[in-house]
């Protein structure tokens, strides 16, 4: 184990942390450092495929590309994706190993911290530096006892910390001082300061207050992160980001798509593209009445029968059959695939209670849950203009029916994906990640109604984000004490 680690812990969810570690990971990568990220638990719905053919949190593949290696399992060894309020499915190496409450999964956590530790060892031994990411906030007293993922995890690696809050929450100096009030002396020890987060205005109105904090705790800042209002980054589960709220008045872009935030609404990063583009109205409803659209995507979904039950008690499917009554679109994503479909049944109750349920009926095809997890990254061409396409598969389903026989994409490797409707009006599809590919977004907008698409690059865009990022971290941060312990 020859890596430096550094960890990034935050005051509460959402500070900022995955964030932090990909503009370090990206500022390393630039001054020559081989890094890699790392967390060792995540609780997320937004996942990917790795290149050993595992499932790892979309934030860490993210924090690989800025990092400028391959991503794998082994930078998100635990992995819990909520299936309920109650229960999640626990990956483990990028691999399921069943559903768990709380308890079982606290009795377990003994097997996943093996495999955390191993995975950090494996790192070591590949890389320079880690970037170690924490999950929520270690001042959670309850989840203390047996903790993995903040400082259980910094006290088994004996790796410094740094703590960042997020001002725009309120309260921030009283997140910091209470969150190292309520470690324990070890744990303080190692904190070796703190990053304010999301700072609207001049920075120096805050200089008081970052004295009073480090007169406080003995704890120096590092810095102060403006607010980054443009900032689009593959998140872990930042459902707080979308907006439920339907647009209402006049139709200015020149094409609306209208995506249902069902409640275990999955991989909602698929849309990232869209929110980008010039030309797209990406609008997200939540339970209020869906506004007119050009395309309606049903997404992913990791309760596939309780969101279908959701669209139902809302009255989707009709506003589905109006849609395509005037001439719109409709696509769906893996879950929305399914729900596509005819019937879905789930004998084995892999997500939920077991049963079947019928399906919106749009695309003659029937799908079975199971326990085995399809995952793989995918290459091939739309059968509708032959544009390249590429996507990722993470699904536990398996469809079958006559739809199939027209499907979406013509696989490189042989075989299909997914399947259109015999008017043209319907697609759905397992591959996750579609608009990322240039010509394929274009293909689908066009087929959308888009007359004239604009070409756009997500993943060259994500690149000069990621330096932005970079950029905005060196100039706001004292970097030589943050990343001592790198050097």
């Amino acid at each position: 184990m020859s890596a430096r680690t550094l960890m990034i812990q935050g005051t509460a969810s959402d500070a900022g942390k995955s964030t932090l570690v990909a503009g370090l990971c990206r500022i390393l990568r630039r001054r020559g450092v081989l890094v890699a990220p790392f967390k060792p638990q995540n609780m997320a719905l937004n996942s990917a495929v790795g290149v050993d053919g595992g499932e790892l949190g979309r934030a860490q593949a993210l924090q690989a590309q800025a990092a400028g290696i391959a991503p794998t399992v082994d930078l998100n060894p635990v992995l819990l994706k909520p299936s309920t309020d109650r229960r999640a499915q626990v990956i483990i190496h990028g691999q399921s190993v069943g559903e768990m409450d709380a308890a079982e999964f606290h009795r377990f956590k003994p097997q996943a911290f093996e495999a955390v530790l191993a995975s950090y060892r494996r790192l070591g031994e590949a890389y320079d530096a880690i970037v170690v990411e924490g999950a929520g906030s270690p001042a959670e007293i309850n989840l203390r006892e047996g903790d993995i993922a903040n400082m259980g995890f910094a006290e088994a690696a004996d790796c410094p910390v740094a703590l960042v809050a997020d001002i725009e929450r309120g309260g921030v100096f009283a997140h910091i001082a209470g969150t190292l009030a309520l470690l324990s002396e070890s744990e303080r020890a190692r904190v070796t300061g703190f990053l304010i987060n999301r700072f609207r205005g001049d920075a120096r109105l805050l200089e008081p207050g970052l004295q009073w904090l480090t007169g406080h705790t003995g704890k120096p800042s590092f810095g102060v992160l403006p607010y980054l209002a443009d900032l689009r980054l593959d998140a872990e589960d930042s459902l707080s980001r979308l907006s439920p709220a339907a647009v209402r008045g006049v139709h200015t872009a020149a094409l609306r798509v209208i995506v249902p935030l069902t409640p275990k609404i999955a991989n909602h990063t698929d849309f990232e593209p869209l929110a980008a583009h010039p030309q797209v109205e990406l609008c997200y409803v939540g339970d209020e009445p869906p506004p007119p659209g050009d395309l309606l995507i049903l997404p992913g979904s990791k309760a596939v029968r309780a969101d279908l039950d959701w669209l139902r008690a809302r009255g989707w499917p009709a506003y589905i059959e109006r849609h395509l009554r005037y001439g719109g679109r409709v696509m769906g994503i893996c879950g929305g695939l399914q729900m596509l479909g005819r019937r879905i049944a789930d004998p084995e109750g892999v997500e939920g209670a077991a049963g079947e349920s019928a399906g919106l009926g749009w695309l003659d095809l029937t799908t079975t849950l199971l326990p085995g997890k399809r995952l793989r990254n995918v290459t091939g061409r739309l059968t509708f203009t032959d544009a390249p396409a590429r996507g990722y598969e993470i699904h536990m389903g398996r469809s079958c029916g006559p739809a199939l026989e027209r499907p979406a994409v013509r696989l490189d490797e042989g075989g299909s994906d997914g399947a259109m409707s015999a008017d043209g009006h319907i697609l759905g599809t397992y591959l996750h990640g579609m608009f990322e590919e240039p010509a394929a977004c274009a293909a689908l907008l066009r087929w959308a109604g888009l007359s004239e698409p604009q070409p756009i690059d997500h993943a060259a865009a994500r690149e000069r984000t990621l330096d932005h990022l970079a950029d905005v971290i060196e100039n706001s941060c004292d970097l030589e004490r943050l990343l001592a312990p790198l050097a």
